[in-house]
C-alpha cells in the first residue's frame, strides 16, 4: 500500500497529464460506490487497463472511495428505492427483467440501482473538479515545494544524487 502511495504521489508530481489521474479518481469512485462483485463494475475495470490511467491512483481512490460509501450506503438506498417503485417506471423494470442481461446487472437490488445513479450523476463534475485540483496543486503547491530551502538542501546532497542515478538505472532495466 505504501508503494502505491509512493507511486500516486510521484505521478501527481510528474508531468503526465491530469486526465489521466482524474480519470482514474472517477473510475475508481464508480468502481468504490457500487458493489463489487457486479457487471459494471467488471466493465470499469476493463476500461481502466485499456485506457491509460494511473493504475495506483486507481487502486488508492477505489480503497478511499469504497470507505466512504459505507457512509453514503443509505443516500443508495433511498435513491434505488424511489427509482424501483416510481409507478411510471414499472413498465421499463418489468420490460428489462424479462431479459437475462439485465438480471445479471444487478439493479433490481436498490442499493446497486442507486449507487449507480449516484456515482454516474458525480462522475463529470467530480472528473473537472479533480483536474482542477491536480492542475493547481502543481502550479502552486508543487512550485513551493520545489523551491523551498529544505528541498534545495536535500537535493544538493551526495544521497539524493546517488537516489536518482539509481532510480534512473532501475528503470531503465
Amino acid at each position: 500500500m505504501l508503494n502505491q502511495l509512493l507511486k500516486l504521489i510521484k505521478a501527481l508530481n510528474a508531468e503526465t497529464d491530469p486526465w489521466q489521474l482524474s480519470l482514474a479518481f472517477v473510475l475508481a469512485m464508480i468502481m468504490g460506490f457500487t458493489p463489487l462483485i457486479s457487471l459494471h463494475n467488471l466493465l470499469i475495470l476493463l476500461l481502466a487497463l485499456v485506457i491509460r490511467v494511473n493504475l495506483s491512483g486507481f487502486i488508492l481512490a477505489f480503497g478511499f472511495f469504497t470507505g466512504i460509501a459505507y457512509l453514503l450506503d443509505p443516500l443508495f438506498i433511498r435513491v434505488g428505492e424511489s427509482l424501483l417503485l416510481k409507478p411510471e417506471l414499472r413498465d421499463l423494470w418489468t420490460g428489462l427483467y424479462q431479459s437475462d442481461f439485465w438480471l445479471l446487472t444487478h439493479f433490481n437490488h436498490n442499493i446497486t440501482l442507486g449507487s449507480v445513479v449516484v456515482s454516474l450523476s458525480l462522475a463529470l463534475p467530480l472528473f473537472f473538479l479533480f483536474n482542477w485540483i491536480i492542475v493547481n496543486y502543481r502550479h502552486h503547491i508543487l512550485a513551493w515545494v520545489r523551491s523551498s530551502h529544505v528541498v534545495q538542501v536535500i537535493k544538493a546532497t551526495k544521497v539524493f544524487r546517488l537516489y536518482e542515478t539509481f532510480s534512473k538505472v532501475r528503470e531503465a532495466v
